[in-house]
């Protein structure tokens, strides 16, 4: 251990899932650690995922991961095979938090708190000495690696982890800096973009139904430019005065990659378990039981209240008409509405409201087997600054653990 003023084996540059994961596992190693992060609280960010409930990993294989991953996933395979999934789940466990499997196979702490997940990294951290501080840069010399500056002190390191997140949840610390340093140091960082994020739309009538959450519909987004359905699932969306959200959406907007308005349709099947003959016998049963009322009226045990007005303009059917004087021709018009709510979308929110950052530091400068540079000796990436990214389910953080372990593992002595 060497620890003498302002020399450490280890500098990390981030206190959040990466970071605090390879301060204790280079800790364990017998090598002193120096950990630097702006915040107060440390694990800030790791405290509101999962909407403060924490999806700490999925219980699944590594191929699992890999098959999850949208950005390089190939890049992976050392970090996964060193430090999977069950590992996770075991180690959070030996640290005294119980974990359960929810839908999806994702991991949460039984007690649906974030901050026991970050308080356990925390502890199993706790030997590192911790500067809160804003790194200012990170200096090398002649292709190695020498340590950090803060606003007046260097500090000197055989090894430096840069782990400071993407670019997104600004107010949590993540304001791009591991991207300017790796830059500096002659990296190439792919371009940044928001991943699992929210989506606006350009149609005038999705506003009114915001706020109205719908749990088990189909959904799938469609490359207008290709002809081609790039993304399907099924599950949970959510209605805003932008455009829509929701689990669904979220995971679908991985796929968006080169983003353009009105390149990109999304479509809802607001009935998924019906096939169209049969819900059609249901409008007919509905309509024979509503038979002298106004068509307005007769779609309260079909729909959610929010939805009822658009799905009507969207018809064309006048909502006066009285249920036993629709057509044919007008109630096939309402199985395609029901059947394919279409959002046509204009953009990704921003990156701020992101939950991961796509893009990042090239895979291609970075060893896969030790998460070091290729550039400069010593230096270590980990977590959402690589140019990796997957869809929620917990594997996102499962990088992080993954890419912390293995570069911590090649800290050298």
């Amino acid at each position: 251990m060497t620890e003498q003023n302002n020399f450490y084996d280890v500098i990390i540059v981030g206190a959040g899932a990466a970071g605090l994961m390879a301060a204790g596992a280079a800790l364990e190693k017998g090598l002193s650690v120096l950990l630097f992060d702006k915040n107060e609280k440390l694990g800030r960010k790791l405290r509101i995922t999962g909407k403060g409930r924490c999806n700490v990993t999925n219980n699944c294989t590594k191929e699992t991961v890999i098959a999850s991953t949208v950005s390089n996933p190939r890049f992976l395979y050392s970090a996964l095979n060193f430090f999977s999934p069950e590992d996770t789940m075991s180690f959070f466990e030996n640290l005294g938090v119980a974990l359960k499997t929810e839908r999806g196979n994702r991991v949460f702490p039984v007690s649906d708190k974030a901050d026991d997940i970050a308080e356990a990294l925390i502890n199993y951290a706790s030997g590192a000495k911790v500067i809160r501080n804003t790194v200012k840069e990170v200096i090398a010399e002649n292709g190695e690696i020498k340590g950090v500056k803060t606003e007046n002190k260097t500090y000197f390191a055989k090894n430096v982890l840069i782990a400071t997140g993407g670019a997104s949840y600004k107010a949590t610390g993540s304001t791009g800096d591991g991207f300017k340093f790796a830059e500096k140091l002659g990296h190439s960082i792919t371009p940044l973009s928001p991943s699992l994020v929210a989506l606006c739309c350009e149609d005038k009538d999705i506003p009114e139904a915001q706020g109205l959450s719908l749990r088990n519909i189909g959904f799938k987004i469609t490359d207008k430019v290709k002809n081609k359905v790039i993304y399907e699932d099924f599950g949970e969306l959510l209605f805003t005065h932008f455009g829509i959200s929701g689990p669904v959406v979220l995971s679908g907007s991985a796929h968006l990659k080169d983003m353009a308005p009105n390149r990109y349709s999304a479509s809802i099947d607001l009935k998924p378990a019906l096939t169209r003959e049969k819900l059609d016998e249901r409008l007919l049963r509905d309509f024979a039981e509503n038979k002298n009322k106004d068509f307005v009226n007769s779609l309260q045990a079909l729909l959610p209240q929010k939805l009822i007005d658009v799905v009507i303009k969207r018809s064309g059917i006048d909502g006066r008409t009285k249920c036993n004087s629709i057509t044919k021709k007008q109630r096939e018009a309402l199985l395609n509405v029901l059947k394919d709510f279409t959002a046509e979308i204009s953009d990704f929110r921003s990156l701020n409201e992101a939950i991961v950052t796509r893009g990042g530091v090239s895979v291609k400068e970075i060893n896969p087997k030790t998460m070091e540079s290729k550039i400069i000796k010593g230096l270590y990436f980990a977590g959402e600054v690589i140019d990796v990214d997957a869809y929620t389910g917990g594997f996102n953080l499962q990088i992080a653990f993954s890419t912390a372990r293995l570069a911590a593992e090649n800290f050298e002595y």
